[in-house]
């Protein structure tokens, strides 16, 4: 049960909290995760920014990005490292303080699921077992580096509570050595710390709260259960580590993962929200009060957090992701404005960046996520001088729409379609990304609520897109229409757009824009649609087939942790992968394909084939003076539609953009 319109016993998101003498102004907690914000491997400013816009919008505790505590551990390009993380953590602190929110220091080390491309170093581990990800073989620690990392615990901690920290958290959860001692996965030791797999833990607690004190927060982060219970860490097994260490520590946070699925930690939309409630549960009722227990595991609503509270589940909550995509989340749901919260969609496209390219950590719905620094407030003074006409109701044309409202600029929207949400609404017919929809429901309830002028269901002509273009108040974000086809068509063939059978399963039937029988499904871009569509069409009953050019069907659907769910759900639901394959004939009811390497030709048996590929822009011409954004420029993601659509409301009220700003300034100069 987690609706909030049910009476509450207990406590609630909002309430304070106290831990070691010190009280946070909620329950709620921002959690420590992979930025990129750093300036080499210490905090920057970036991160102060960052931090410090989670802490004004009521975050009870704000927990910094994991640092390392030794030289041997560089897990990624921007870890911070806590020997240079000591006027990062100060200015933190500082930034945080004036909002009543704890600040407490994230340390770790990576161990065996580390990198050794930076450090060039071999990476440090219980046993000489190879990390499944990245395949490395680790040296195995013995006493002299296993006092290393006792000793750099306690170093780091004492620096960080130096700086003016609330305290510190260890992380004993995903991406960390300290778990590694504790699985029988990768502890495979027959010395002491092999007999007793929670001895370096213990060690590295005591060393730490030495160092701190009693007055110091001390925080653990804890795989409970890896998921892997041939030999990893189960619950009854979590819950009996937690009961030994509870006296040890002010709060615990249950996690879950392991090398083995590091996606299973902080997974999209796939899994369920408050996955973890029933081990969080589990593990507070074995620490019987001993110390606060945190629920974290994708609690992106309001009503499952205070339900979590209210039912015994946890004494409080993080809700990481959640505030990344509305950093005034707590202010608002204490104020009673719970409806107007940005809802977080769970999709990971922007907020997970452990990954090759160094992204810097953002949002799908809020582009100004990690760019505090960089990008405007929306909320301003500076209004368009007249009335602005936004043809196409998508994401682009609502956050304009939304902006230019929020700055006191009239608005008229105006969208062909008779709802709106434009590609927004028809990503989220995609499985898994159900939750798109509630941010095309937010976007439109913003802009009602602001008193945006929406038309539906018409079409602007000619002459209305001239006038308001000469006035210096159109914006253009008309979408996109399918792309090219680089196969050879015959007659009797049937091919159809994956947006008319996401279109179709909106109405209640994927299929029931093709002909009875087998159908392809053709992907050249390899995100979700490609995976999705193949998911619907197999549930509907047809025999379906996936045809990529890569080796792995969906290859990027690694930046979001669902590649090897994506795969095991279409081998579930029996769908055949023609992988390595290039289309090059699409006939009636039959296709060519060749192997992408060899050549060799193929032919795939189907009634209708599903072209999943890119899109190009709406072809129409722009008027001379107009402002595009969103798909209208190039069809991306929802990112770059609602940072453009952003861009181009402040462009038009005059107001300070990003230095880097890119179609919107272009366009508009060019023209």
């Amino acid at each position: 049960m987690t609706s909030s319109t049910q009476k509450q016993q207990g406590p609630h998101p909002t309430d304070p909290v106290e831990l070691a003498g010190r009280s946070a102004p909620s329950r709620v907690m921002f959690g420590p995760h992979e930025t990129n914000l750093g300036s080499g491997r210490a905090l920057s400013d970036r991160h102060v920014a960052y931090y410090a816009r989670r802490a004004a919008g009521g975050a009870g505790i704000v927990v910094t990005e994991t640092a390392s505590v030794h030289g041997s551990d560089w897990p990624y390009e921007r870890a911070p490292m806590a020997a240079d993380s000591g006027p990062g953590w100060a200015a933190v602190a500082r930034a945080c303080r004036p909002h009543g929110s704890l600040v407490v220091a994230a340390l770790g080390h990576s161990g065996s699921q580390g990198s050794s491309a930076y450090s060039q170093q071999p990476l440090w581990a219980p046993s000489r077992v190879a990390d499944v990800a990245s395949r490395e073989m680790p040296m195995e620690m013995e006493q002299p580096e296993i006092d290393q990392v006792v000793r750099g615990f306690g170093v780091a901690a004492a620096l960080a509570v130096e700086c003016g920290t609330d305290g510190v958290e260890i992380n004993a959860g995903q991406h960390s050595l300290l778990r590694q001692f504790l699985s029988g996965l990768t502890n495979l030791r027959e010395d002491a710390y092999g007999t007793d797999r929670t001895a370096l833990l213990r060690e590295v607690l005591t060393s730490v709260r030495r160092q701190i004190g009693a007055d110091r927060v001390l925080g653990l982060r804890l795989s409970c259960d890896e998921l892997a219970p041939w030999a990893g860490i189960r619950p009854e097994e979590a819950a009996l580590i937690a009961r030994g260490v509870a006296s040890d520590v002010d709060y615990l946070v249950v996690v879950r993962g392991s090398a083995m699925g590091t996606s299973a930690t902080r997974p999209d939309a796939h899994a369920d929200p408050g996955f973890n409630s029933e081990l969080c549960r589990a593990v507070r009722s074995a620490v019987d009060g001993g110390c606060a227990v945190v629920l974290q595991g994708s609690v992106v609503d309001t009503g499952q957090a205070e339900w979590a509270l209210a039912d015994g589940v946890a004494d409080l909550v993080e809700m990481t992701r959640a505030q990344i995509a509305d950093p005034e989340l707590v202010r608002k749901l204490s104020e009673g404005r719970a409806d107007r919260i940005r809802p977080c969609v769970l999709a990971n496209q922007r907020c997970q960046v452990r990954d090759s390219r160094n992204p810097v950590v953002s949002c799908t719905g809020e582009p100004r996520s990690g760019h505090e620094r960089e990008d405007p407030p929306v909320e301003g003074t500076t209004r368009a001088s007249r009335e602005v006409l936004v043809v196409g109701g998508g994401p682009a044309g609502l956050e304009t729409a939304r902006v230019l409202a929020l700055r006191g600029t009239r608005v008229r929207l105006v969208e062909r379609a008779d709802r709106l949400g434009g590609m927004l609404t028809t990503a989220a017919r995609v499985p898994g990304h159900e939750r798109l929809g509630r941010l095309a429901d937010w976007l439109g309830s913003e802009v009602r609520r602001l008193g945006v002028d929406i038309t539906l269901g018409t079409e602007v002509s000619a002459a209305e897109l001239e006038r308001a273009a000469a006035e210096g108040g159109l914006v253009l974000a008309t979408g996109s229409v399918p792309g090219p086809r680089d196969y050879t068509v015959h007659g009797g063939a049937v091919v159809v757009d994956a947006v008319d059978v996401l279109r179709s399963a909106g109405r209640g039937a994927a299929d029931d824009t093709l002909p009875v029988g087998p159908v392809a499904v053709y992907d050249t871009v390899g995100d979700a649609v490609g995976t999705g569509v193949a998911e619907l069409l197999a549930a509907a009953g047809r025999t379906t087939t996936i045809i990529t050019r890569d080796q792995v069907v969906g290859t990027q659907l690694a930046i979001t942790g669902d590649l090897a769910p994506a795969n095991t759900r279409l081998r579930q639901a029996g769908v055949i992968q023609a992988r390595r394959s290039v289309l090059r004939e699409a006939g009636p009811g039959h296709l060519v394909i060749s192997d992408a390497i060899t050549g060799v030709r193929g032919r795939v048996e189907c009634a209708a084939l599903v072209h999943c590929g890119h899109r190009l822009p709406d072809p129409v011409p722009a008027p001379r003076g107009a402002v595009v954004a969103g798909d209208r420029v190039a069809p991306r993601t929802v990112y770059e539609a609602l940072l453009e659509g952003r861009r181009a409301a402040l462009t038009l009220c005059d107001a300070p953009v990003h230095e880097l700003d890119a179609p919107v300034h272009e366009l508009q100069e060019a023209r």
